[in-house]
């Protein structure tokens, strides 16, 4: 329980300062710009590869990392590229990784944390610089770790200089999501269609458009994608019943730990992503407090695992304002478990600082 007081105040204190940084809001308003110069896509197509393969686990499961933005970034690559491409044609490249309209433009980050001061960089011209190169740093990490994530398994491919093999980061290719392949030419990434025939699944616009890319950690992701997967293979049973992981298949098929898909599952349902199984339509909203999901939770037998069903009712809030709201609830929450647990070792508990080091 100390670790989850300490690792939601972390986040909490990022959102907040992102919040009053309006990081999220100009990547959004950036990200809004290509969708509306673009093609204004209701939906990114996305291959199932990239979550499951032939021989189990895809790759993303080796991008559900603590630190970085390299999943963000490759989803954030397939939305630009859908903005900018038509179905069936081939990734080109061109845009800056700084500067106005480049990648940087897309990406929301809380900046430089003094964890000595507990303060982070202020708004002064030289912040303004140290923001902008700090969020450069985190793309070319993120690039440097899809392209290794093996020979076949790559999500990029990024050219070397002609000397000394320096890596020209602002000319990567973007590989499809099955990986770069085993032949000497790299599977380029190409917009798929979504067919019925395909093993494809779709993301709304509005994950990227309204902040829901920026603010889930990488195994709520993960956990999310893995669910729309499940979703849209079994439409009748979602709808209906819901639909579940057993560990074994979890792991073996997804490459995903049980506290992570335990504790992403819990965030998504608190976020308004997912919800409980029930018999009431996809697209209704809830009202109040969610006695269904609770009963549900409270007869499930030991051995049952939950039954999930997506909504993206959810998709269409501000995720700043959900976020914000459901993980301050979680932390008065844990600290009150906290002090309880004090009280009844006859210690006082020592208070949680929202502007922890990390």
């Amino acid at each position: 329980m100390a670790d989850a007081r300490e690792t939601n105040a972390r986040r909490l204190r990022r959102l907040t300062e992102m919040s009053r940084s309006r990081a999220v809001e100009r990547a959004g308003k950036a990200l809004s710009g290509v969708w509306t110069d673009g093609f204004q896509p209701s939906q990114v197509v996305l291959r199932t590869q990239l979550i499951q393969s032939a021989d189990g686990p895809g790759p993303l499961a080796r991008l559900v990392l603590p630190r970085g933005v390299a999943m963000r970034f490759y989803l954030l690559a397939l939305f630009e590229a859908r903005c900018r491409l038509r179905v069936g044609d081939a990734w080109t490249g061109g845009r800056p990784l700084a500067g106005v309209g480049s990648w940087s433009d897309f990406i929301a980050i809380d900046g430089a944390y003094d964890a000595r001061s507990t303060t982070y960089m202020r708004d002064t011209r030289q912040g303004r610089e140290g923001a902008a190169d700090l969020r450069l740093r985190q793309i070319q990490s993120a690039l440097k770790t899809l392209e290794e994530l093996g020979p076949e398994q790559a999500l990029v491919t990024v050219p070397r200089a002609a000397t000394g093999g320096r890596r020209l980061y602002g000319k990567f290719s973007l590989m499809k999501e099955t990986g770069r392949g085993d032949l000497q030419t790299p599977d380029v990434y190409m917009v798929p269609q979504n067919h019925w025939s395909a093993r494809t699944i779709t993301i709304p616009a509005d994950f990227f458009l309204n902040g829901w890319v920026q603010l889930l950690n990488p195994s709520e992701v993960a956990t999310w994608l893995i669910l729309r997967t499940l979703s849209q293979w079994a439409r009748d049973q979602h709808a209906e019943t819901g639909v579940y992981l057993y560990g074994k298949q979890r792991l073996e098929d997804f490459g995903l730990r049980r506290d992570a898909w335990e504790d992403g599952c819990q965030r998504l349902r608190a976020f308004g992503l997912i919800r409980p199984a029930r018999a009431t339509p996809l697209d209704s909203k809830p009202a109040g407090i969610d006695f269904f999901g609770l009963f549900a939770q409270a007869e499930r037998e030991q051995y049952e695992p939950y039954r999930w069903q997506v909504t993206d009712v959810g998709l269409a809030e501000d995720a700043v304002k959900v976020c914000t709201r459901e993980l301050t609830i979680r932390q008065k929450q844990l600290d009150s478990a906290a002090k309880e647990r004090a009280g009844r070792r006859g210690a006082p508990s020592a208070p949680t600082r929202l502007f922890s080091a990390g």
